[in-house]
């Protein structure tokens, strides 16, 4: 077939779905993580008198991943991979408030329409160079410059799409297959045991980050319904599951993003030793992610959220994990939590649409006027809102702000 331009959100999902299977194959866990999301999601729908064919199309696919790249080239060429994907970077986060040497961004898609279609998403974080001393990052340097992330097959083809502006199908169909290069868990280390203790020492990111030939998963993250639910379920299949959800306490409105996990697992690495021989060890990095999206704040709601936040982190210093997510959901009373309020107090953001066809609004003297109050319409049921979904990352969770006493 002749090369066409290719539809940016089909790609994307065709993608996201094979990576997921790709993370399923690859940590069983997830596979389970999965299986329960789903069985959470169909019993909250049931609760609704639907199915989950009654699940908006964004929410079967929403997943979000994170991968973790070496050089300032890496990051350049996986923004050209992922704008391929229509997806582009928005934002800007720095790990090192939580003793990283990372910074980076999140890739994802930007327009409504796009979103609707498949929101996936890649938080993907780049090592900084200047803060790591100069003997490891002599080993850094050393242990990269055996890399290359992208296959000379996989460059042809984003240099191609980028020139011409199309795709043959099957340029699409190796775009994928080539681009599992880059994602793929490889248990077989690029540097001796010593090499990556050493750099395991100096910092377990840069170890994860350096010694493999790839820049695996690092997690993938789909989105349910009801997060709370997940979480039982997963204690209860035991799975060694977070002892809180991250985020905002359980409302009756959702707001900002809410995350739980299993804790990450200690996989099977083989390092090579100078002699030739293979060395068993392990290495601690991958977990499984669930996330519930709630509705994007204003500034003035912004605002009202970290204060609520900060003053339970504050006051912290004696409060065990177990008893956390009751302290929040005590400061969170002065936030409101009926849409209404929400609307009102200008706390969230909100869309709205018109109900009734133009033609009929014209025949209501009252609003003949250009300038009529958005509360006059809906008092007529002549428009209706709904809340916008919150699409970036958690800054909370990001800067890692919840340094509490771990429960024991």
């Amino acid at each position: 077939m002749e090369p066409r331009l290719w539809d940016a959100s089909e790609l994307r999902t065709k993608f996201s779905n094979a990576l997921s299977d790709l993370y399923r194959a690859e940590v069983p866990l997830y596979a389970s993580l999965i299986d329960i999301v789903k069985e959470v999601d169909s019993d909250v729908l049931k609760d609704q008198g639907k199915t989950l064919d009654d699940l908006p199309l964004r929410n079967q696919l929403e997943r979000h991943g994170a991968i973790r790249l070496a050089t300032d080239h890496e990051m350049q060429m996986i923004k050209r991979l992922f704008a391929i994907l229509g997806m582009y970077p928005v934002g800007y986060y720095d790990r090192t408030v939580v003793s990283f040497p990372l910074h980076g961004t999140e890739f994802r898609p930007i327009s409504a329409t796009a979103l609707q279609q498949n929101p996936f998403r890649v938080f993907t974080t780049v090592l900084r160079r200047d803060l790591i001393v100069p003997d490891i990052l002599e080993a850094v340097d050393r242990a990269l410059g055996r890399r290359n992330l992208f296959t000379p097959r996989l460059c042809e083809i984003i240099d191609s799409a980028e020139k011409d502006g199309t795709m043959a199908p099957q340029e699409a169909d190796d775009f994928i297959s080539e681009a599992f290069t880059i994602f793929k868990w490889h248990s077989r280390s690029t540097v001796s045991l010593e090499g990556y203790l050493k750099l395991k020492q100096e910092h377990p990111v840069i170890a994860d980050i350096v010694c493999f030939p790839s820049a695996h998963i690092n997690h993938l993250t789909p989105r349910t319904l009801d997060i709370d639910r997940v979480q039982r379920k997963m204690i209860q299949n035991n799975l060694p599951a977070k002892a809180y959800i991250e985020g905002p306490p359980l409302r009756s409105c959702p707001i900002l993003l809410r995350q739980t996990s299993f804790t990450a697992l200690a996989e099977a690495v083989e390092f090579v030793h100078p002699n030739g021989q293979s060395i068993r060890g392990t290495h601690t990095a991958r977990f499984g992610e669930i996330e519930q999206r709630g509705a994007a704040l204003t500034t003035k709601g912004r605002d009202l959220n970290d204060q609520l936040h900060a003053s339970v982190i504050q006051n912290s210093t004696n409060i065990f994990r177990s008893a956390l997510s009751t302290a929040m959901s005590h400061a969170f009373r002065r936030f409101p939590d009926s849409w209404e309020e929400l609307r009102v107090q200008n706390l969230v953001f909100f869309r709205y649409a018109v109900v009734q066809p133009r033609k009929k609004l014209a025949t209501e003297e009252s609003i003949i006027s250009p300038r009529v109050a958005i509360s006059h319409l809906l008092s007529l049921g002549l428009i209706r809102y709904e809340p916008i979904t919150y699409e970036e990352l958690s800054s909370v969770i990001c800067r890692g702000d919840l340094q509490i006493k771990s429960s024991g």
